[in-house]
């Protein structure tokens, strides 16, 4: 959540972060309404405490008949004390729901929605096929000349948006794990592997809540929800504790696997293995101070970046839209890779700073001179591992139906060349 005292000293900050994402500012009025009644129930318990306190003393020096008509008094004043305690609870309830209502301050994120985007940069020129003298296949053709890829058995099993890696299609998923946690390591990030159920404080505590209907995964009979991201552990991780300053940041680069519903995406990228209900990832998660965390943001990008450098991808960066954001991001950027057979760039990575969002709904402090603070919480995909095989069979294949191997990734596939198994 937002640190409630933006937005008592500075509400139109937050209205103005609202219409920069093209929300409405209503959740704003009804946070502040919510938070004049929480004070006035708890003045009104307390006046009652008080008075109840004092009674108490008047009774303890009274005698005979006086005495007993103070008693009388003092059980109805107790009776009004424990309503006004009750009172006082709901109000509070009442705040942090609205207060929870409220997304991050996307101060620095350009206004609009999707669409609306800043292109930071564009790195490497896309391949021009024509001129090489060929057409270039899709994934899923690939994949099958390959036989890395298999749709068919995938929807079999499954249902749609699933599929198996087979052969060279597996040695390639397990490849690019290797090449991210090696990066990672090499960069002084501790590897982990995360559990890919949590329970709903977790999910609460990162934002993603909000999202049960439309993309998220519950096991109802347990109450534990499939992740889309190992940034809802990681940020749970050090839920309820208060981290030494000395040791941050705290950077970790966690391997899980990540689940879908894509509700939302009917229609959309049906085809192959670019949108699909289960993949893996390592994901970057990093705790640090919030005077930190807007250059670690930076740092983030340009793991990213050195990563998609090593797969010798083309790509642009972008400064993603406020409308774009998710409640807990103050700002983002994408990585998007070329896509020869679509034309156009897609998402590869993100990353994102929360800033002290997900850690005050999670409760994690740092310890500091004058107490303790929430510290900032950031995140940023290495690799997705879906589309990060589609960029590398699209981008390097060969006239042949071969895919040449990206150097870096040459030493974990053992080969210079992916072969096709099929005609």
């Amino acid at each position: 959540m937002i640190d409630p005292r933006i937005l008592r000293e500075d509400p139109d900050r937050v209205r103005a972060s609202q219409e920069r994402r093209g929300a409405s500012s209503d959740v704003v009025d009804r946070a502040l309404s919510a938070d004049s009644a929480r004070r006035a129930a708890i003045a009104d318990f307390e006046a009652k405490r008080a008075e109840q306190k004092q009674m108490g003393k008047k009774v303890a020096q009274a005698k005979g008949e006086e005495k007993q008509q103070l008693l009388a008094e003092v059980k109805d004043l107790a009776a009004a004390v424990k309503q006004a305690e009750a009172a006082q609870g709901v109000a509070e309830e009442e705040w942090k729901k609205a207060l929870k209502a409220i997304p991050n301050l996307a101060d620095d994120a350009p206004a609009g929605g999707e669409d609306d985007f800043v292109l930071i940069e564009k790195v490497g020129k896309p391949r021009d096929f024509e001129a090489e003298g060929f057409e270039p296949r899709d994934h899923v053709e690939l994949g099958k000349l390959l036989g890395a890829i298999d749709l068919e058995r995938g929807a079999k099993v499954s249902g749609s948006r699933f599929y198996f890696l087979t052969g060279v299609g597996a040695e390639l998923e397990f490849a690019l794990i290797n090449l991210a946690m090696e990066q990672a390591r090499e960069a002084g990030f501790t590897q982990v592997i995360a559990p890919a159920l949590v329970r709903p404080e977790a999910m609460e505590g990162t934002g993603f809540l909000d999202q049960v209907d439309d993309g998220v995964y519950k096991i109802e009979d347990d109450d534990l929800y499939l992740v889309g991201t190992s940034e809802v552990p990681m940020a749970a991780y050090h839920s309820d504790e208060i981290l030494d300053p000395d040791t941050l940041p705290r950077r970790y680069a966690a391997f899980s696997s990540c689940f879908r519903k894509e509700a939302g995406s009917a229609g959309k990228d049906t085809k192959g293995i670019i949108r699909v209900h289960q993949f893996e990832k390592v994901e970057m998660f990093v705790y640090t101070t919030v005077e930190e965390s807007y250059a670690e943001h930076q740092r983030l990008l340009e793991w990213e970046k050195a990563f998609l450098d090593k797969l010798e991808l083309a790509y642009q960066v972008i400064d993603v839209a406020a409308g774009d954001l998710g409640p807990s991001a103050l700002r983002k950027f994408d990585c998007e890779a070329w896509i020869p057979t679509q034309g156009k760039y897609r998402e590869l990575t993100s990353a994102s700073n929360c800033t002290t969002f997900q850690a005050r709904r999670l409760d994690i402090r740092a310890r500091t001179e004058n107490g303790t603070t929430p510290v900032a919480t950031l995140n940023g995909t290495l690799t997705a591992i879906t589309r990060a095989i589609v960029a590398v069979l699209e981008t390097h294949q060969q006239a042949d139906g071969s895919v040449r191997v990206p150097k870096a990734l040459q030493k974990w596939l053992g080969r210079e060349v992916l072969e096709p198994i099929q005609k």
